[in-house]
């Protein structure tokens, strides 16, 4: 990691030609709503110089920092057309320079575009580790790390063109939007290939291809009706960053001075009786020595990366955001930014990861939730990520007896609590993701486990989301082997593999038996509005069995999972309100016509999704 140096020279009157070697954002757009463009440029000694503009465009705001390689020029573009304008750089009077700066012509309805939501099926990929469809690109000369596939925590070479030749796969599983890790510079001398400590947030990482290759992919799916996803991080930078040997200012990132560790404790956020420190050290201290923590607090920093993420919005066409440690951020600044973006895109979506294991907590975070309303907070973010039912997942389909507060009654419980939530639809309910551990692993292999939990995951209300390889049974043991571990090579990815999962000849009979349940209950989902929509019906387990209905007034589907050892008669009349009189229904998985007047018989470690007619 680079060491920072945070002292500022000061050169006096020495005669330097100006050199501006970046302007951020590099162009903008012309009738955006956000029109008041904070444009940076970054040269040796640029605050020396003054700046001037057309008369038809008007500088707001000029601001000089401690600094001299750093100006700061707000321009309004309301009412300009798309086209060049320079700007004009002197000393003392006399011209020195010209920079043209671009406005492009919007996309007509930008505005107005849709964003992720219950309707679709998001499928988590870590491009590094899905398809290298460009060797070429595994290393690049600018780039400190080189692929090495051997190495569990180095790069291996999965590319942006690996996604979009492994398109119908995904289309034909039944999946309708991807959420990629990042895909921005990365040049972290090792485990880089996660790209969460990004050196250059207006640069897709080489390794991966180019800008112009990820608005390719996202043009590529919105073919074929799909969305993108852009895994966005505010909270913090890689050490690497280019800023972080020549800082705008000394507390553009947060200092103690320099490196101080975060606590973690997202609960001091709004604890009503947290100690100044520990509040401090949550939300200022640094996620690992290696991710400089940004401050948001700083209306230079929160600006800049509002512009930054409205930018790859346009640019890319984005469907979406994930944004990363949500809950670390500056509690004020990240709402100003997401309120921001929600204002330019009212149609947009965002989801924010906030690892809480409590619902109430979780709910502080979403957009009009009745929990941040007591401390008169609003994010404006509209979805969580549903931790809790992730934590039941993982523990209760491991219980085969069902006890107060163990078994299928975690389900039951995490869904009584859906009162904390504004908006229960624009949860995100997942099995598992890349930062933990495979529920294969957990699930020790066991089939009948995953049907269960991936019943649930794409039955309940909420967008569901699932992680690369699980379809096809892949494990991966974080505790013991580390993360690489839970992050392996989709098979058939790279042309050395010896067999693809790509393809249906590819797999094994293992892999094509999670595959073809999951193909069939996406494919399902997919055009199902009531699993979109519909109200969430639930009763009490019993005998470790839980039971619910999804309906509106014109479909139902009725969902069972038998968690015990053991095969359960159900009475179907304890169920007569779910029913609503129907008498039968249609086996989703197997196609077969169903029988509900009476009894039910349920297959011990077993799910049933039942259309009902």
């Amino acid at each position: 990691m680079k060491k920072f140096i945070f002292l500022f020279l000061f050169f006096g009157s020495l005669s330097v030609t100006a050199q501006i070697d970046r302007v951020e954002p590099p162009f903008w757009w012309s009738d955006m709503n956000y029109s008041e463009v904070q444009l940076m440029f970054y040269g040796k000694n640029i605050a020396e110089y003054e700046v001037s503009v057309p008369k038809e465009m008007i500088i707001s705001n000029i601001r000089k920092t401690e600094n001299p390689n750093y100006l700061f020029v707000t321009v309004q573009t309301e009412g300009l057309p798309a086209g060049s304008y320079d700007l004009r750089f002197s000393k003392k009077g006399k011209k020195s320079f010209t920079h043209s700066y671009e406005l492009k012509q919007r996309e007509a309805g930008s505005e107005l575009r849709e964003g992720f939501d219950s309707s679709d099926v998001i499928y988590l990929i870590m491009p590094d580790r899905f398809a290298n469809g460009d060797p070429s690109n595994d290393s690049h000369p600018e780039l400190q790390e080189k692929a090495n596939r051997k190495e569990p925590g180095g790069r291996h070479g999965g590319d942006i063109e690996g996604i979009i030749q492994n398109l119908d796969y995904l289309e034909d599983l039944g999946v309708t939007a991807i959420w990629s890790t990042p895909l921005l510079e990365d040049d972290d001398p090792s485990y880089s290939y996660h790209t969460y400590a990004q050196s250059d947030v207006y640069r897709i990482d080489p390794r991966y291809g180019t800008n112009e290759d990820y608005r390719r992919l996202a043009s590529e799916m919105h073919r074929r009706d799909m969305k993108l996803i852009m895994d966005y991080v505010t909270n913090h930078w890689g050490g690497e960053h280019w800023m972080m040997d020549d800082l705008p200012t000394y507390d553009w990132i947060h200092q103690f001075p320099g490196y101080k560790n975060s606590n973690y404790r997202m609960t001091t956020q709004f604890d009503p009786h947290r100690s100044g420190i520990d509040t401090k050290l949550n939300e200022d201290g640094w996620f690992v020595s290696t991710m400089p923590d940004l401050n948001q607090s700083n209306p230079l920093v929160l600006n800049y990366l509002t512009q930054n993420a409205i930018w790859w919005i346009e640019f890319a066409n984005l469907d979406g955001f994930r944004v990363d440690t949500y809950s670390y951020n500056d509690k004020e600044g990240i709402a100003k930014w997401t309120k921001a973006i929600m204002e330019e895109y009212p149609n947009f979506n965002i989801v924010g990861e906030v690892w809480m294991h409590d619902q109430a907590q979780i709910s502080y975070w979403q957009k009009d939730s009745p929990v941040g309303a007591i401390q008169s907070y609003n994010t404006g973010l509209p979805s969580v990520m549903d931790f809790t039912l992730h934590d039941a997942i993982m523990a209760m389909f491991n219980e085969d007896e069902m006890h107060w507060d163990r078994g299928m009654v975690r389900a039951y419980d995490n869904f009584a609590n859906d009162f904390l939530y504004a908006d229960t639809d624009n949860l995100l309910v997942f099995a598992g993701n890349h930062d933990t551990n495979r529920i294969n692993e957990e699930f020790d292999g066991d089939l009948k486990k995953y049907k269960m939990a991936m019943a649930l995951i794409l039955t309940t209300r909420g967008t569901p989301q699932l992680y690369y390889g699980d379809e096809i049974g892949m494990r991966g043991d974080k505790p013991a082997k580390g993360d690489g571990d839970i992050r392996r090579d989709f098979p058939g990815g790279w042309e050395a593999d010896e067999q693809s999962a790509f393809t249906e000849a590819g797999r094994t009979q293992q892999q094509k038996e999670y595959h073809q349940f999951t193909k069939k209950l996406l494919n399902f989902r997919k055009d199902k509005e009531v699993l979109h929509t519909g109200k969430l019906l639930q009763y009490i387990p019993e005998n470790n069995v839980y039971v619910y209905f999804r309906y509106n007034t014109e479909d139902r589907v009725m969902v069972v999972i038998n968690n015990s050892s053991e095969n359960q008669i159900l009475d179907l009349s304890r169920f007569a309100e779910g029913l609503a009189g129907a008498t039968s229904g249609r086996n989703v998985i197997n196609d077969s016509q169903m029988q509900l007047q009476d009894k039910l018989e349920i297959e011990e470690k077993s799910s049933l999704v039942i259309d009902l007619n």
